[in-house]
């Protein structure tokens, strides 16, 4: 909500009152067309920045190095962390001039799963500042045990695991068995974890460690934000292509929603539903 501004006295004079009134504009709302980094800056102060995305919206990929490119030329970037490489890939120590190859494969990158094109130019502005990537999500190595690991099932009230649970399902086209819906939710759980463990690691005083993930590990209630401790000072964004589809997300799960041009429509299952259907 916007900050109202001071009571005036009726005897300042003009020049005085526009002077206040500009120093409160800063409290007003962020619309669409408020330049990115004004929406950034306007998060901070901020430990932990976490912007969810839709990962075949080229827009918010742009929307992120910007982010990046803002913290990074205040001397605000603690790190990068990435949902697009797993745990124990970085570039720290890296050299700010290393090329994009050298890059990739300090990250142990998966072009086939996460494009260089889109997610490079984000990647790149922090390594050009000097600032370490780090690959934040869970190991494919450690996912069979995540899987049969019970602990995982108590990391989240009951009704946020339900509501994980049914993500996990509808996320998974209503095509897994029902027997599977629990092992891949503590899968889910684990790389949430995995995302929140990297963030604290890479924590610096003053400065503030942006997540590039998905919109679900992003949301306040279910995803990364429920494995980091309370004094850690955490924003979150989401970054949405056109209206919402579906049912709403619970109010509140996001600090901010920045709305971006709807993609063409497209049926993510149609291909999942053609390889579960028996051969003739």
């Amino acid at each position: 909500m916007p900050r109202r501004p001071p009571r005036l006295h009726a005897g300042l004079s003009l020049s005085l009152m526009l002077a206040l009134l500009a120093g409160c504009a800063g409290f007003a709302p962020m619309g669409a067309d408020t330049p990115i980094p004004r929406r950034v800056l306007s998060l901070l102060p901020a430990d932990a920045l976490l912007l969810g995305e839709q990962h075949d919206a080229a827009e918010h990929q742009d929307i992120e190095r910007q982010a990046v490119e803002t913290l990074a030329a205040r001397g605000r970037l603690a790190a990068l962390a990435i949902e697009m490489a797993e745990e124990g890939h970085s570039t720290v120590l890296m050299d700010p001039a290393s090329t994009e190859a050298q890059v990739q494969e300090a990250l142990g990158w998966n072009d086939k799963a996460w494009p260089w094109a889109a997610y490079g130019p984000a990647v790149m502005a922090a390594v050009r500042a000097g600032v370490p990537v780090l690959g934040a999500n869970l190991p494919r190595a450690r996912m069979r045990d995540a899987m049969a690991d019970v602990s995982l099932d108590a990391q989240l009230g009951a009704e946020a695991h339900k509501a994980q649970q049914e993500a996990v399902r509808s996320g998974h086209c209503d095509l897994l068995p029902e027997s599977q819906i629990r092992p891949m939710t503590r899968i889910q759980i684990a790389r949430d974890r995995a995302m929140a463990q990297t963030i604290l690691q890479a924590r610096v005083p003053g400065k503030t460690v942006v997540l590039l993930s998905g919109a679900g590990h992003s949301a306040k209630g279910l995803g990364v934000p429920q494995h980091l401790p309370s004094d850690l000072a955490v924003k979150t964004v989401q970054l949405q292509a056109g209206a919402p589809s579906g049912a709403p997300r619970e109010p509140g799960a996001f600090d901010a929603v920045w709305q971006t041009p709807a993609l063409p429509e497209k049926d993510y299952c149609a291909a999942l539903r053609a390889q579960a259907e028996p051969k003739r």
